[in-house]
């Protein structure tokens, strides 16, 4: 292992501080009574609280290395200064140490506890004064140095030589939530997005379950999955694309409402929003229809919004979106229809196919009526669909585990929500007729015949649970690092994940 000067530097810091009897990693437990954050929101020096605290985190800046030492504590609520004169702490177990090279020791990124009051300095400055200080971890390599300095005129911090380069930031993340605080903010809302709903959902009655990630038959999507080998057993397993047919194997066991906050895994392209692995909550409740389903979503985002953000209006690339119902609604014909004046609503493969090559719109063999009109709403529609907007009513040939329009033949009972220009939500009437379902597997293997390596496999489990009865069900499936995006106001899906799929790392 090749070392720079800094980690040269920091490594005879270490040996140092063994050669003094202090261990730079000790095992014993710190005991923490005291925040940041919470110090500096109700230290007041008339009442003189906060005489006895205790605080641990890393040393983010050091000041001075005489006889006194200013330093700058970060722990999970935000930063401290330290007053530290070097005569008054006492390293290690033997109190009668006393060692003035302690602080000269001391290095950015270090992780410290210290014991002391509260005191307001000269300039103004809530800080703590240090009687004892405790070597907590040795950081072996030098963060990077963020420089906030205050603008005289404006009275705002100015940050020079950021730690923003995207690559960066997602390989190293541990540095990014460490040198930027804002990125943590980030991951507390995608927190409080899974127990807002989470909450909702419970308050409604419905129970949270867990169904298998390795699946035999790669179910419940339109999409590739990543495949493996079980060696004992001696057969093929797949990382889940969904987990819809077994949760609907649940609704058949006879539970009225189910949902699942789970990772799926799908073989596909990475891009702003897309990564291979994803979470999803997908929830599935007994005698409800897709426009019940409509009306539920409506309320659950618009409690997720305010909790998450105080406000059901978030702004997203410019752009101010109101997650308070009711949505619009509009039928996939007629979003086709109103932004490309083409009525697709009668058309057959060729005819369609043809429109495709109108419209610039690459196909290829393998795609049937389904993708074809999929591929033309997503080329079209999609980026127009700005302010939260349900496209309902899906062509039959597109969704092969929705239920039949009630009214309007060749179509499903189907919705997806999208909100500025992307897709989060997708829900229908769940089919529980058997033998139609068997009906529509079966059109899916002649599209897999044709070389769509993404159409249906034909469980036959799953339709022997349907043969036992179904009852009328509604079903959804939210992408919960979507809602994420856009209730953080995020244009790049890595930026809501804590460790995004990533190239390998070039050893150059």
């Amino acid at each position: 292992m090749q070392l720079n000067e800094q980690e040269i530097v920091r490594r005879e810091a270490l040996q140092k501080l063994r050669d003094l009897g202090i261990d730079p990693y000790p095992a014993e437990q710190f005991d923490v009574n005291a925040f940041a954050a919470d110090i500096k929101s109700n230290f007041d020096a008339e009442q003189n609280n906060f005489q006895n605290v205790s605080l641990a985190g890393r040393v983010m800046a050091v000041r001075g290395k005489g006889k006194v030492t200013f330093a700058e504590l970060q722990d999970s609520s935000g930063r401290i200064q330290l007053f530290i004169k070097r005569d008054s702490i006492c390293p290690g177990e033997d109190k009668t140490l006393y060692n003035p090279v302690i602080t000269k020791l001391l290095d950015l990124g270090d992780f410290v506890g210290v014991k002391g009051e509260v005191f307001v300095t000269k300039t103004g400055e809530t800080s703590i004064r240090v009687n004892e200080f405790k070597y907590l971890s040795k950081s072996l390599k030098p963060l990077p140095v963020v420089k906030r300095i205050k603008n005289e005129e404006t009275g705002e911090d100015e940050v020079f030589d950021a730690f923003t380069d995207p690559e960066l930031r997602y390989r190293q993340r541990y540095v990014d939530l460490v040198v930027n605080p804002q990125v943590r903010d980030i991951f507390i809302k995608r927190s409080k997005v899974i127990s807002s709903m989470r909450n909702y959902f419970n308050d409604q009655g419905w129970m949270e379950v867990e169904t298998p990630v390795l699946q035999p038959l790669h179910g419940g999507a339109a999409a590739r999955p990543f495949a493996t080998h079980h060696n004992s057993l001696d057969i093929p397993l797949y990382l889940r694309i969904a987990n819809e047919l077994y949760l609907k194997r649940l609704i058949v066991g006879g539970f009225d409402g189910v949902y699942e906050f789970g990772k799926m895994f799908r073989n596909e392209g990475m891009d702003r929003t897309h990564n291979p692995e994803f979470t999803s909550m997908e929830i599935y409740v007994a005698y409800k229809d897709y426009i019940w389903m409509m009306g539920m979503v409506e309320e659950c985002i618009e409690k997720v919004a305010i909790a998450v953000t105080g406000d059901t209006k978030v702004n997203v690339e410019g752009n101010e979106i109101d997650f308070k119902g009711p949505y619009r609604r509009l039928s996939m014909y007629d979003s086709i229809k109103e932004y490309t004046g083409i009525d697709v609503s009668e058309m057959d493969e060729a005819e369609l196919r043809q429109v495709c090559k109108d419209l610039h719109i690459p196909t290829d063999n393998s795609m049937g009526k389904g993708k074809l009109i999929d591929e033309i709403f997503g080329e079209k529609v999609e980026d127009n669909l700005i302010q939260p907007t349900y496209i309902t009513d899906y062509p039959i040939e597109m969704t092969p585990l929705a239920k039949k329009h009630r009214s309007k033949d060749g179509l499903v009972e189907r919705f997806e929500l999208f909100v500025n220009g992307k897709e989060i939500a997708n829900a229908y009437s769940e089919l529980n007729d058997p033998i139609d379902q068997r009906e529509r597997f079966e059109d899916q293997l002649k599209l897999a015949a044709r070389g769509d390596d993404e159409a249906m496999v034909l469980d036959e489990d799953f339709l022997r649970a349907l043969e036992y009865g179904m009852p009328p069900t509604s079903g959804l499936g939210i992408g919960i690092d979507r809602l994420t995006m856009m209730l953080t106001g995020q244009v790049s899906i890595q930026e809501v994940l804590f460790f995004p799929q990533m190239k390998p790392e070039r050893k150059d």
